[in-house]
């Protein structure tokens, strides 16, 4: 068969629907009128090429797109000036091409030109170069006299009076006033040392720097190829004008002006045409990201061995931070803790990270510092309430600030009053005091109890919180057998682990009670675990168990899944009277 060859293939019309359906625009075949009842189609072959009809063309790859935007994966080269040493191993230098362009056509060209710029995150499409005031940086071409000079523009004149500040300055810009002078302190430590600490800032501290290389001595005039007359737009010179570099996206880079896209060849034009003075200038430049450039998660994953677990995140607790590593985290924990502290200071001072689990009555972890200051005690702000909280003795779980939010807002009312079996330093308790009527409070941990009376004090609720340090039996005991107490109405038991166990408490609670008052049936907030496939059947189940009776009507609400397969939850139910009234017999439940 040669090329250009034409086969005439007979179609009955009564072919399947599903081609009946097509958009003949989708046909590649050109279609001929049907002669008596057939279509034709006229299909032309072309002859493959040697390179695709080669096995070998065939087994090599498609080339990968380039990458684009700020990696870490991305080794990019080394910058000479920046070597790289400790953290600054992290860093990562690019290339790009910028346009250099007179600070006052600076933002209306980054405005035009905004699908054209680099546009990273973080990174300002607008970067200052050292002496970019036109203090002689850029010279006059030849054969221009200073007489032709151009007058500055406002931009220039306005810096010119915050350089001098005298009184023509305050008369015109009486902003600058507010602007330049700096406080008498600030004057006195950086007289004479504000150009050497520029230079000499350490790059750790650096989120990145634009630096345009050197590839000449300083008086080689092919230094200033690109300006008007060669490679550059608009029918002036620099003249000593201030200066800024554009950075242009990323796939520009080592482009001549030609290579360019007409786009912003014609936004260069036009605007050289409106300012008649205005010079652009191609250069090729280098951005280097720093360590302090570069989230959490990247630096982790490029200093962390391949195909490890990333930590993705941890619990904050006023100042502190608190991991939750695994075992293979261990060697390297001091690395991850010190990347916890650098990326979220100043509000992060101190890594911690759980040794063990929580194995004693007062619910206390046994935590590691890792990094920053030993200090455990922290002030955490909830709600718009402070709590002051010392890890290493008390317990505190801020991921539970939702669960205690949902019983405050939706649960509570204002009548209510309200007993918190097992307080700790009081997230539930002082909350609910800002609402309800009455809060009785108790805990087991008397440092605990201690933080308690703290918080009270700090948030002004002294006269609506009364405080017990005892065992919890004895505490709800000693609530239904005093008279001098208000009934309680809502009772919160947030002790997951046994909470449950301690439910046997409330039968016969009211058989012994010498009153004629009628004392309402309290609602009963009760928080587990349970790792079974019907997490509210198993918890149904024991709350049952432990109050020896079927509780009919118990609201269920999944908290947390604190781990694969174990949920939280909070089981809230009325406490039936033919509970409270029965006999106390724990033997034959």
């Amino acid at each position: 068969m040669t090329a250009g060859t034409t086969i005439l293939l007979p179609l009955h019309i009564s072919m399947a629907s599903p081609l009946l359906h097509l958009n003949p625009h989708h046909l590649l075949p050109r279609l001929r009128r049907p002669i008596s009842g057939r279509l034709l189609l006229n299909i032309r072959f072309k002859p493959l090429s040697a390179t695709a009809a080669s096995p070998e063309a065939s087994q090599t790859p498609p080339p990968k797109p380039p990458s684009h935007g700020p990696s870490l994966r991305r080794v990019g080269h080394p910058s000479p000036s920046h070597p790289p040493e400790g953290l600054l191993s992290l860093a990562r230098t690019f290339d790009l091409a910028a346009l250099r362009v007179p600070a006052a056509a600076c933002a209306p060209l980054e405005r035009r030109l905004r699908g054209h710029l680099l546009n990273w995150p973080r990174v300002r499409n607008i970067a200052r170069q050292p002496n970019d005031e036109g203090h002689g940086l850029l010279p006059s071409p030849s054969g221009s006299s200073s007489s032709s000079a151009l007058p500055p523009t406002a931009v220039a004149r306005r810096e010119k009076l915050a350089r001098e500040f005298n009184a023509r300055g305050f008369v015109e810009f009486p902003i600058l006033a507010k602007m330049s002078r700096p406080a008498a302190r600030t004057r006195r430590e950086n007289k004479g040392t504000r150009s050497c600490n520029r230079e000499t800032k350490h790059e750790k501290d650096k989120v990145y720097v634009v630096e345009v290389p050197r590839q000449g001595g300083e008086d080689d005039d092919d230094e200033w190829k690109g300006l008007v007359g060669e490679e550059g737009f608009g029918k002036g010179a620099w003249r000593g004008e201030p200066t800024r570099l554009l950075l242009l996206d990323e796939s520009y880079a080592k482009r001549s002006l030609d290579e360019l896209p007409e786009a912003i060849k014609v936004v260069l034009e036009n605007e050289a045409k409106q300012c008649g003075s205005s010079a652009y200038e191609l250069v090729q430049c280098q951005l280097t990201l720093f360590y302090d450039y570069w989230p959490m998660n990247e630096v982790l994953e490029a200093l962390l061995p391949e195909g490890m677990i990333i930590p993705a995140g941890f619990e904050t607790v006023g100042h502190i931070a608190h991991l939750n590593l695994r075992d293979e985290h261990l060697p390297y924990k001091t690395l991850i803790a010190q990347v916890v502290l650098d990326k979220n200071k100043p509000k992060i001072q101190t890594v911690v990270n759980k040794t063990d689990a929580i194995q004693n009555d007062y619910r206390t972890m046994k935590l590691e510092v890792l990094a920053g200051c030993d200090s455990l005690v922290t002030t955490v702000i909830e709600s718009g309430l402070r709590f002051k909280v010392d890890l290493a003795t008390v317990y505190w779980n801020s991921r539970l600030a939702t669960e205690r939010q949902r019983l405050v807002n939706s649960v509570f009312q204002n009548s209510d009053v309200v007993c918190d079996v097992f307080s700790g330093v009081g997230p539930i308790a002082i909350s609910a005091a800002k609402k309800v009527k009455y809060v009785y409070a108790n805990d087991l941990n008397p440092t605990a109890v201690e933080y308690l009376e703290r918080n009270i004090v700090l948030n002004k609720l002294e006269r609506k919180i009364e405080v017990f340090n005892m065992d919890a039996r004895r505490f709800v005991a000693a609530m239904y057998s005093s008279q001098h107490v208000h009934p309680v109405t809502q009772l919160v038991m947030n002790l997951p682990k046994d909470a449950a166990e301690f439910l046997d408490v409330f039968r016969g609670i009211l058989r012994n009670r010498q009153t004629e008052q009628h004392v309402p049936m309290p609602k009963i907030h009760v928080y587990g675990f349970s790792k079974a496939e019907d997490p509210e059947y198993d918890f149904h189940e024991r709350i049952n168990l432990a109050l020896c009776d079927n509780v009919a009507c118990i609201e269920m609400h999944r908290v947390r899944l604190v781990a694969p397969g174990k949920w939280m939850l909070c089981a809230s139910f009325t406490l039936p009277e033919s509970v409270a009234f029965a006999k106390p017999n724990y033997i034959t439940c």
